[in-house]
């Protein structure tokens, strides 16, 4: 069993920045990848950011979020972080950790959800 623990959501202003983090732990082989995903309300849930365990780090990002968020991990603590920086009210939403990663070394990769931090952003 794998959970993931999100924290660092919240209040902040048009302009902020905040830091997501997310700790994965339980029953977990390997991590292959690990990223954040949002909802906003009324709308479907998207990918903000993702980045590879291995090969140093290998990053992607949602067009809307580049050049102000950055997606980085520590791989000794299996914790994935999102710095969100010049935040806009229409990041407003619900942030999702998600692991794609390996319960055993003999299962096929599969995805891991946490519960969910709200970020919101005021004007």
């Amino acid at each position: 069993q794998v959970q993931l623990v999100e924290s660092g959501g919240g209040l902040v202003q048009a302009g902020g920045s905040l830091r997501l983090s997310c700790a994965a732990s339980g029953i977990i082989f390997s991590i292959n990848a690990m990223g954040w995903y949002r909802q906003a309300p009324g709308q479907q849930r998207e990918l903000v950011a993702s980045i590879t365990s291995g090969g140093g780090g290998t990053t992607i990002y949602v067009d809307s979020v580049k050049g102000r968020f950055t997606i980085s991990r520590d791989n000794a603590k299996n914790t994935v972080y999102l710095q969100m920086n010049s935040l806009k009210p229409e990041d407003t939403a619900v942030y999702y950790c998600n692991v794609v990663g390996r319960p055993y070394s003999w299962h096929a990769p599969q995805e891991y959800w946490g519960k969910g931090t709200l970020v919101t952003v005021s004007s």
